[in-house]
């Protein structure tokens, strides 16, 4: 489970910003749930397993996600993706010095051991990078680095060599190690190709493909067709559709057209084109069921089409799931089942968690509605310098009975816009005289 994150100079946020999912004194206690994190026993840790951001338009709720994306992504693409001198992909705070570096760090709990990894980059190289873990309850290190010089702990032993010899100062150790199939740092590497898998709208398509694959899957099957079907879309399952085969004289055309671009060498003897096979949702009608194309879906079919199978994995697996706008295009009571999912240890026993952004106020509504615990709450604002800060509604030690929803609404936490009806008043005036002219 994520015990925490942390970043500074990414994206919105300029100053440091830490997401804590660690349970406190306001926790619901039916939610918090209790995670052994050292081999010896002792007290366990509380974690929560669903956080919630809310905000104004553009005060960095889905930067946030996107930045713990960013994290994953540079671990799992650093060595395999990056050649000596290419510059790292990172995205610093647009008004930040171009030199100041990028901090992202993590804390986690894998296979009953607490974990601390994290790491600095500017656009050229990494400038530190560490990973720390707590066996036996106290930290002991996995490796430090500065610049190019790697200190190891002593669970690494000599066998880090190889890993010593390919690092470049644009690559991470951590994923240079998994590239060597490092015995102790492949599991953290692992981690992250599992965890922060961020839902969001450009990769829906791919979403949407995947809850496909997992209907063909025995084990996700039924789980699909009943979370379709539960969603009350009318949807009565899925079904695979082949697409029509091409003309013989266009296939003959397209072979040319390759030999052409390609050496004839090249180009198999044997080309050949198979029919493409799309999904389609299954609707009951008055006269039976019918297979739609997906174009004549409606768009809160299609979102939560992409959604149920990240889901449904994420609760199997125990995995991390980071949803952007979870509220998009999905009824409130929608939004508030999934939610539900990952808050009852029923539904989520391997301990999954939901982190996502929304707009959806009925979310924090009062205490008898409420879908999320007081400590479960955020909120992001942006200062008049254009620097995301992220407040977690916790610090303001909000009663178990107050009025979430309203009082946010009011501005009490912050985390709303500044709108006038005059300004919008006065934008439309200018219009008008402008026709008027």
């Amino acid at each position: 489970m994520l015990v925490g994150f942390r970043a500074q100079n990414v994206r919105s946020f300029r100053d440091e910003v830490e997401l804590s999912m660690r349970a406190t004194g306001l926790a619901e206690a039916a939610v918090a749930r209790d995670v052994d994190w050292r081999r010896a026993s002792g007290k366990a840790l509380r974690l929560l397993p669903v956080a919630g951001v809310f905000g104004a338009n553009a005060s960095g709720k889905t930067n946030l996600v996107r930045a713990m994306d960013d994290l994953r992504s540079f671990v799992l693409g650093s060595f395999r993706q990056g050649v000596p001198g290419r510059a790292i992909p990172r995205r610093p705070f647009l008004f930040a010095d171009p030199d100041e570096p990028t901090r992202l760090e993590v804390d986690l709990v894998l296979d009953g051991v607490r974990y601390e990894y994290g790491f600095v980059v500017d656009d050229a190289a990494v400038r530190e990078e560490w990973a720390f873990w707590y066996p036996e309850g106290r930290a002991a290190r996995l490796f430090t680095r500065e610049g190019q010089d790697v200190e190891l702990g002593s669970s690494l032993g000599p066998k880090s060599k190889p890993v010593l010899d390919l690092l470049r100062d644009n690559a991470l150790f951590l994923s240079t190690a998994a590239a060597t199939a490092h015995r102790v740092l492949t599991p953290l590497f692992s981690w992250f190709e599992r965890n922060l898998l961020l839902a969001q709208e450009n990769n829906r398509t791919a979403r949407q493909a995947f809850t496909e694959s997992l209907s063909r899957d025995d084990t996700f099957a039924d789980a699909v067709i009943d979370l379709l079907r539960a969603a009350d879309m009318g949807v009565t399952g899925l079904e695979l559709r082949t697409g029509p085969d091409l003309p013989p004289s266009l296939k003959d055309h397209i072979v040319q057209v390759v030999k052409g671009l390609f050496d004839e060498e090249d180009v198999p003897a044997d080309l050949h084109f198979e029919p493409s096979e799309y999904v389609s949702l299954v609707h009951r009608g008055p006269d039976g069921d019918r297979a739609f194309d997906l174009d004549d879906e409606s768009r809160g079919t299609l979102v939560w089409l992409g959604l149920v199978g990240p889901i449904l994995d994420a609760l199997r697996k125990g995995y991390v799931l980071l949803a952007d706008e979870l509220d998009a295009s999905l009824h409130p009571d929608l939004v508030r089942r999934i939610v539900g999912l990952f808050q009852d240890a029923e539904t989520n026993p391997n301990r999954a968690q939901l982190i996502f952004n929304s707009h959806d106020v009925t979310l924090l509504g009062s205490a008898d509605q409420r879908a999320l615990g007081r400590d479960q709450i955020w909120f992001t604002e942006k200062s008049r310098e254009g620097a995301s800060r992220l407040v977690p509604l916790s610090d303001m030690e909000p009663r178990r009975q107050e009025a979430v929803g309203r009082r946010y609404l009011a501005g009490r936490y912050g985390g709303v816009p500044s709108l006038t009806d005059a300004a919008f008043r006065a934008a439309v005036g200018q219009l008008e005289l402008v026709h008027e002219r």
